[in-house]
Formats: C-alpha cells, sequence, structure tokens
C-alpha cells in the first residue's frame, strides 16, 4: 500500500499514530493494519474521533484503538459476525459491537482474523441500500 504524498490523509496520520506510540502497541497496530488490508484489499483507512483508526468497506469495519494496556480493534457489527475461533475478547455484552483486546505478547490468529475483516465486508456490502436513480 502507497499512502498519499499528503500530509494530513489518513494512511500518514495512521503511519504517524503507529510511530509515536514507538512500542509493543504500535507493532501490533502496524501489524493488525497490514492484515486488514491483506483481508481487503478494497478497504478505505480513515481516523475519526480525534486520531482513531478506522477501517471501512460499505461501512466502518472496525477501528484500531489504543491504550495503556491493550489494542483494541473494535468491529462495527461484530456481534452479526460469525467468529468460530473466539477472537472476540470484549464489548461482548452488546447488541451490535465486538472487540478483540490484544495485550502484550499477544498475536491473534492472522488467517482468522482476515476472516472476520473479509466476513464484516460482506455484511456491509449486503445492508448498503442501493443509489437512487
Amino acid at each position: 500500500m502507497n499512502p498519499p504524498a499528503d500530509a494530513d490523509s489518513p494512511a500518514r496520520q495512521i503511519d504517524a499514530r503507529i510511530a509515536a506510540l514507538g512500542d509493543w502497541r504500535g507493532e501490533t497496530l502496524a501489524r493488525m493494519r497490514a492484515l486488514v488490508h491483506e483481508a481487503g484489499p478494497e478497504v478505505i483507512e480513515t481516523v475519526k474521533w480525534g486520531g482513531v483508526p478506522v477501517w471501512e468497506h460499505a461501512g466502518i469495519l472496525c477501528t484500531g484503538e489504543t491504550y495503556k494496556a491493550v489494542v483494541k480493534l473494535t468491529f462495527a457489527r461484530g456481534a452479526a459476525l460469525d467468529d468460530p475461533t473466539g477472537l472476540f475478547n470484549a464489548s461482548l455484552e452488546g447488541n451490535t459491537r465486538r472487540a478483540i483486546d490484544i495485550r502484550e505478547g499477544e498475536t491473534p490468529d492472522a488467517d482468522a482474523f482476515k476472516a472476520l475483516v473479509r466476513a464484516a465486508a460482506a455484511l456491509n456490502a449486503s445492508k448498503r441500500k442501493p443509489a437512487r436513480r
């Protein structure tokens, strides 16, 4: 993925966020970001809510928040996704979102994560309203 030259582009903002973290959280966020793009090359990066990386395809797929002890990947419609390997380990009580909290030293299953991203993109695309004529 080649980010646009624009210094204010979402890709550059996410690059800067990862670099500013400078620790395992930045490395983890960068690894998960790469997996999102492997799963869905058509995914668009945006930045919302004061600097949170957001990956979208026909709507929000997931966000990448960083906290002191975890990198949290929240799937906007995660409750509607099958999670046969049990990656979702946070925000399990809600009716809509589901999250994956990654702690230092943890490495979620890459294939299972990419399957969730693809399923989220397919779900968003299936719910998209057709363009009006």
